[in-house]
C-alpha cells in the first residue's frame, strides 16, 4: 500500500488490515509523517499496530530511494495516496514516486481515482498513476469515464459504500449518468404475444445517392435490427434497383434526382407526406445544393421527430442556428467529432478537448438532442442532462458504424416515443454488438456489417426476450 496522510491512505489503511486478516501479506508505505495523519485516517492508521503491520514512514526522496526495492518485489500496488481532494499538479516526492511506480510494470489498483487525476478535470497536468485497476466509491468521477483522464484509470469498479442512489441524484450540479446494464435493461420495453408490425413503428430512411447506396442500406439495416416494424428507404430513383437487391426487408420509396444522382429538392413534400412515425436522415446525401435545399425544407417542415446524421448535419454548417428543436417534433443529432466541430465553427480539437461541454452546449441552445459520437459517446439533452457510454471499442472506428446507429435510434424512438430513452439504449446496444463483434472479429477486421449481426446477441445480453 503507498498510502497518504488524508482519507485516500486511510483507505489503504482498511484494504491493508482485511489483507492481512485474511492471509495475504501486506506491506504499508506512508508518503509523510505518522504525526500528519488526521481523523477516521489516523484511527485506521493505529488499529494497523493491533494487527501486527509496520507501517514505513516515507519523508523525502532519499527514503524513498531506500525502500523504492522491497515496493518493486510487489506483485501488486495499491495507490491510496490522494483521492479526490487532489486538484492542480504533483509536484516533489509524490511526483518522483508516481513516476517510479508507472516505470515498474507492476499491477496497480487506484482507491477512488489514480494519484494526479483531479477529480473535477478530465484533463490530467503531469504526471499520474496509470492504474490497471480503479475502484472507486459510491460513484464514479468524471476523470474516470472522459479521455484522456479515463486512460489512467484501467478496468473501473464502482464499489457500494452505502449511499443510495437517491442521494446522489439529488445533489446540485449537472446530471450526469453512465450508460450502465442494470439501467438499460430497464429501458428495453417487453412485446405481447398479440403483437403485430404496427405497434413496432414505421420509419422512413432518407438517405443515400448513386455511389453511396451502402451507407442508406446500414441505416435500414440498423433500424430493422433494432426493431421497427415498418422500414421505408427513401432514395434516388436511380439507387432503388441496387437497394432493393441488398435486403428484402426493407422497403424503397424512389425519389426524383438530380444529374448528380442525388435526391432534388422537388423531392421534399414528397418526403413530409410520407406516413412515417421517425424519419431517419442524412447518410450518403451528399452535398449538391438541390440536395442541401431539399434536407433544409425536411428538416424544417417535418410533423415527425427526426434522427439526423452525416450529411443532413452538413446542410446546416452555414447557418447551424436553423437546425433546432420545436414543440413536438424532437430532433435528435449524431455528429461525429468532425461534424460537431463544423456546426460549431470550431476546430476538431477544440470539441475534442470538452466534449460533455459542447455537447451539453449546442443541445441547450439549439433545443435538440446532441449523439457525439467517439471514444466514450456522450448523449446531451434540450434540459442539459448528459449521459456517458462505456461500451464499444477502437474496433468500430470504421465506416458505415455511424449510418448503423442513425437507423436504431430511429427504430427504438418509433417504439419507445422517448428521444432519451432511444438514444441511450441505441447507444448502448451499438456499443455492445461492436465488443461483441470484435472478440469474434479482432479490432483490425471490424465491419459495420458484423456489428449489425451482433444487435441481436447485444439485446439478448442485456435481457432475455420476454412476453407478456
Amino acid at each position: 500500500m503507498l498510502c497518504g496522510r488524508g482519507n485516500n491512505g486511510g483507505d489503504g489503511f482498511v484494504v491493508a488490515r482485511t489483507l492481512t486478516q485474511r492471509g495475504i501479506e501486506a506491506m504499508v508505505f506512508l508518503l509523510g509523517s505518522v504525526a500528519e495523519v488526521r481523523g477516521e485516517a489516523r484511527t485506521n492508521l493505529e488499529i494497523l499496530g493491533r494487527v501486527g503491520l509496520t507501517v514505513v514512514e516515507i519523508t523525502n526522496a532519499q527514503e524513498w530511494e531506500l525502500h523504492f526495492s522491497e515496493v518493486s518485489e510487489c506483485d501488486v500496488i495499491v495507490d491510496a495516496i490522494v483521492g479526490t481532494g487532489f486538484q492542480g499538479q504533483l509536484s516533489g516526492l509524490l511526483e518522483t514516486v508516481v513516476a517510479d511506480v508507472n516505470g515498474l510494470g507492476v499491477p496497480v489498483v487506484a482507491i477512488d481515482l489514480p494519484t494526479g487525476v483531479s477529480a473535477d478535470s478530465h484533463e490530467v497536468a503531469g504526471e499520474a498513476i496509470e492504474a490497471s485497476m480503479t475502484v472507486t466509491l459510491a460513484a464514479p468521477k468524471i476523470p474516470l469515464i472522459l479521455p484522456p483522464a479515463d486512460a489512467y484509470a484501467g478496468d473501473l469498479v464502482i464499489a457500494d459504500i452505502g449511499i443510495p442512489g437517491s442521494v446522489i441524484d439529488e445533489l446540485d450540479g449537472p446530471w450526469l449518468e453512465l450508460l450502465t446494464r442494470e439501467r438499460m435493461r430497464e429501458i428495453v420495453p417487453a412485446r405481447a404475444a398479440d403483437s403485430h408490425k404496427g405497434d413496432f413503428g414505421r420509419v422512413l430512411v432518407v438517405a443515400g445517392s448513386m455511389g453511396k447506396t451502402g451507407a442508406a442500406h446500414l441505416a435500414a439495416l440498423g433500424a430493422l435490427r433494432s426493431g421497427a416494424g415498418l422500414v421505408t428507404i427513401a432514395t434516388p430513383r436511380s439507387c432503388v434497383p441496387i437497394l432493393a437487391a441488398m435486403m428484402p426487408e426493407y422497403m424503397s420509396e424512389p425519389l426524383d434526382e438530380t444529374a448528380a444522382g442525388t435526391i432534388d429538392f422537388a423531392a421534399a413534400d414528397r418526403v413530409l407526406d410520407f406516413k412515417a412515425d421517425v424519419i431517419a436522415m442524412g447518410p450518403g446525401l451528399g452535398h449538391d445544393p438541390s440536395t442541401v435545399a431539399f434536407i433544409q425544407a425536411v428538416v424544417e417542415r417535418a410533423g415527425v421527430p427526426l434522427v439526423l446524421d452525416a450529411d443532413a448535419l452538413n446542410a446546416f454548417t452555414s447557418d447551424p442556428d436553423r437546425l433546432i428543436g420545436r414543440d413536438g417534433v424532437d430532433v435528435i443529432i449524431t455528429p461525429h467529432p468532425g461534424e460537431m466541430a463544423r456546426l460549431l465553427g470550431a476546430p476538431v480539437e477544440e470539441v475534442q478537448s470538452d466534449r460533455l461541454a459542447h455537447a451539453r452546449d449546442f443541445a441547450s441552445s439549439h433545443r435538440v438532442h446532441v449523439v457525439l459520437k467517439g471514444h466514450r459517446t456522450v448523449i446531451a439533452g434540450p434540459e442539459s442532462r448528459a449521459f456517458v457510454n462505456l461500451t464499444g471499442n477502437p474496433g468500430m472506428a470504421t465506416g458505415g458504424t455511424g449510418d448503423l446507429l442513425t437507423g436504431m435510434i430511429a427504430a427504438w424512438f418509433a417504439q419507445l416515443l422517448d428521444a432519451e430513452a432511444a438514444c441511450k439504449l441505441a447507444v448502448y446496444l451499438h456499443g455492445t454488438a461492436g465488443d461483441l463483434a470484435e472478440a469474434d472479429e479482432s479490432d483490425v477486421s471490424l465491419t459495420a456489417t458484423d456489428i449489425a449481426a451482433h444487435l441481436g446477441d447485444a439485446l439478448n445480453e442485456l435481457t432475455a426476450r420476454r412476453r407478456v
